[in-house]
């Protein structure tokens, strides 16, 4: 793996934020908010600082050691933004970063991954065969590999993977429910329930804005799972192991601050509205590339 550097070196690194700084999520377009979404339900107190790199949107086609940059850079500017903790919600990202940013900035600022949900979909198949839908690239990286070799493999459970490059966009561009979303759900999921596949991991955290879209499709034959509940007990052992967690009754106009690269915000809203809660309060903006570059 080659090296990546963020461009300001910490030559003063930041002391630990306090309990009532931001949590900063990062992913490479809107996906990443099924993960913010119940980060904020399960942390009602916390506000959110929310990083899209919509300027780069999809990652999955591409090169590792671009995803590494991207990643530091967008890591980077959360740090700069006074958050306390980040968290990568983003599979593709997580497969190539978390352990040099993790060495990198230290125990002052926690960093948080995700890891397809395959672990509880092992223990749980009855038919012995589930599927991961999931980038390329997330299939490339070590993390996924890791719970296949410890969890999979010695269980005797099949992993079928499912890749399309396809879905990202039809999220990005609020159209999970098309003609064409549906039918490119169809193409790529039918094979692995015509195999016995009981269970699909939706290994991207655009993906459980399609649960929609594909139970209406395959109904009760296959059971949908993902990480994002797991991610926010995660970040919330975090919190509570660096007395981070903010326990007030915060009052914030604003739970979930939305910023986006591709200077896309005016496109994305009414999106962000279809994807988002009435009862969840938000905002967009966009951020010159230059500013995180």
């Amino acid at each position: 793996m080659s090296a990546i550097q963020p461009v300001f070196l910490l030559q003063d690194p930041m002391p630990q934020a306090s309990a009532n700084a931001p949590i900063g999520i990062f992913d490479s377009g809107i996906g990443g908010l099924s993960v913010a979404l119940e980060i904020a339900r399960h942390l009602p107190n916390e506000r959110i600082v929310y990083y899209a790199d919509t300027a780069h949107v999809p990652y999955g086609p591409r090169q590792d050691d671009d995803i590494r940059q991207l990643t530091a850079q967008a890591i980077e500017w959360l740090y700069r933004q006074g958050c306390k903790v980040a968290v990568v919600a983003c599979n593709t990202a997580s497969a190539f970063s978390l352990d040099y940013l993790r060495e990198f900035y230290g125990e002052n600022f926690p960093i948080i991954g995700l890891v397809p949900a395959l672990k509880p979909a092992v223990l749980q198949t009855q038919s012995k065969v589930v599927a991961v839908l999931a980038t390329p690239a997330t299939f490339r990286g070590k993390l996924i590999k890791d719970v296949i070799e410890k969890f999979a493999l010695p269980s005797e459970v099949q992993v079928l993977p499912v890749t399309c490059l396809d879905l990202v966009p039809f999220v990005e561009n609020g159209q999970q429910m098309s003609p064409a979303c549906l039918n490119a759900l169809q193409t790529i999921l039918q094979p692995v329930v015509d195999q016995g596949a009981d269970f699909l991991v939706l290994g991207c955290t655009h993906y459980p804005f399609l649960k929609e879209a594909i139970q209406s499709i395959f109904g009760q034959r296959l059971t949908l799972i993902d990480s994002g509940l797991a991610v926010a007990r995660q970040t919330a052992r975090v919190l509570i192991k660096h007395g981070l967690l903010f326990e007030q009754n915060g009052g914030h106009e604003i739970r979930i601050q939305c910023f986006v690269s591709g200077q896309n915000a005016q496109e994305l809203r009414t999106v962000v509205q279809h994807l988002l809660p009435e009862d969840l309060t938000w905002s967009i903006e966009n951020i010159r590339v230059d500013a995180i570059l």
